[in-house]
Parts: structure tokens; C-alpha cells; sequence
């Protein structure tokens, strides 16, 4: 029997009610390992998410709120701690975007969220989640393809995405010395609940070859169990790029 990349392990995913989040807590899991799941508002999905857990015979436990929260951010890292005993991988995956074809027409308010969802946040339950791991812990956050090449319609979240590029590679200097890595996954196109609601996209053709359309959230989520194991046990600071063939600088 092949032994289980995550077994014993307890890794930490915002986001993951469904997506991108919500196919790596499954692959995850399915790897052994126990699963706390972060998710801001979808219940059921949630809950159907946690359900699919229970079936690889790992533990999770879902926690609703907001980590733009720095209190609700505390209590769920001390809530994952007292269930699980430890935190040994944190999935920074939340995230939100607001298209807009027109600077002049950005709303304040969607400016403000997307930036305290995307990397405000992200920093907050980082810096709630680091006093608990320890050497051989990783972080893993999600940045994206727009980080690089930029997006028209995008402004505000490619921001977020390019700040979290550099809070990558920040944190990753300051945590080599405790033995904790930490990179980043940067996709391209995905079809994701997210992507399909705020772009109103079309089912991609199911029988078009992998590099020639949209990526499944499934084939996004081996690149965060590549950094979550001691396989990548050489790489800290860097951005993985399952972006379907997109040349990008970094």
C-alpha cells in the first residue's frame, strides 16, 4: 500500500467551500490529511464540501466568517489547534473580484473588499496561523496568471494578486530560519463558481485538449499538494504556474 503524502497532517484552507479551495481540501484529504475549512457565506456548499471530506476517513471541521476579522481569524486558528493538536499547512485561497471595464466607474466599496479579501485578510490569518507552525510547515498561498500579465477589467485584483507575489517572497525570507516555507500558485484561466458567476462564462467544450481551454479546478490542486510535501522540500519564495502554456516573467 502507498503510503499517504499528508497522512497525519492538519492543513488549514480559506476559501475552500468551493473552487479552487475546495478541490485541493479534497486531494488533500484524500492524501490523509485532516482538513479545517475557512469559508465566508455558502453553507451548503460548505457543508457538501465537508460531507466529500468525511469520505477519504479524514477529520474536518468548517469555520464561517470573515478574515478580513482579526479576532474571527484568532479564534478559528485556536479552534483548529484545540481539534487537531497543530497546523502544518496553511492554504491562503480567499479571494473575491469585481469586473469593471472603466477605472472611472470602480466603486470604493468593491476596491476596499477586494484588497481586504485578497491580501488584507490573507496577512491576518497568516499572522494568526505562523506562531503555531513549526519547521517543515508550509504556507501556500494563491495568487494568479493577472499578477504578471495584468487584466483590463481586473484592475483592483490584479493588484492584490501582484501584493501577494511580494508577501510570498517577503514572508518566505523572513521564515527560512524556522524552517517553514512558503510559496505561492499562480493559475491562469480556471472555471470556477467565482470566474462563471462574475464573467458569466460558458461551459468549457469538456473535449478540448488540457492547454486549449479553461483549466478544471482538479488540475490546479496537485501544485498545492506539490508544495505541501517534503517533495518540494528545496523550494521556498516561489510561484508555481499551472497556467496552460502562459509565458510569464517571474
Amino acid at each position: 500500500m502507498n503510503k499517504l503524502k499528508l497522512g497525519g497532517k492538519t492543513a488549514l484552507i480559506t476559501g475552500a467551500g468551493s473552487g479552487i479551495g475546495k478541490a485541493v481540501a479534497l486531494l488533500f484529504a484524500e492524501e490523509g490529511a485532516n482538513i479545517a475549512i475557512i469559508y465566508h457565506s455558502d453553507d451548503e456548499e460548505a457543508e457538501k464540501t465537508k460531507k466529500e471530506i468525511l469520505t477519504f476517513g479524514s477529520e474536518c471541521i468548517i469555520m464561517k466568517g470573515d478574515i478580513n476579522d482579526n479576532d474571527f481569524c484568532e479564534k478559528s486558528t485556536k479552534k483548529v489547534v484545540e481539534k487537531f493538536g497543530a497546523i502544518d499547512i496553511l492554504v491562503n485561497n480567499a479571494g473575491t473580484q469585481t469586473p469593471q471595464d472603466d477605472i472611472l466607474n470602480l466603486k470604493e466599496e468593491d476596491i476596499r473588499n477586494t484588497f481586504n479579501s485578497n491580501i488584507i485578510g490573507m496577512i491576518l490569518i497568516t499572522k494568526a496561523v505562523f506562531p503555531h507552525l513549526k519547521e517543515g510547515s508550509s504556507i501556500i498561498n494563491t495568487t494568479s496568471a493577472v499578477a504578471y500579465q495584468g487584466h483590463e477589467e481586473l484592475l483592483d485584483y490584479s493588484a492584490t494578486k501582484g501584493a501577494i507575489v511580494s508577501f510570498t517572497r517577503s514572508l518566505a525570507l523572513q521564515s527560512k530560519s524556522k524552517g517553514i516555507r512558503v510559496n505561492a500558485v499562480a493559475p491562469g484561466p480556471v472555471a470556477t463558481p467565482l470566474t462563471k458567476e462574475t464573467f458569466d462564462e460558458e461551459e468549457e467544450n469538456e473535449n478540448k485538449p488540457p492547454l486549449q481551454r479553461n483549466a478544471s479546478t482538479e488540475e490546479i490542486a496537485p501544485s498545492y499538494l506539490f508544495l505541501a510535501t517534503e517533495a518540494s522540500a528545496q523550494i521556498t519564495g516561489q510561484v508555481l504556474h499551472p497556467n496552460g502554456g502562459i509565458i510569464v516573467n517571474g
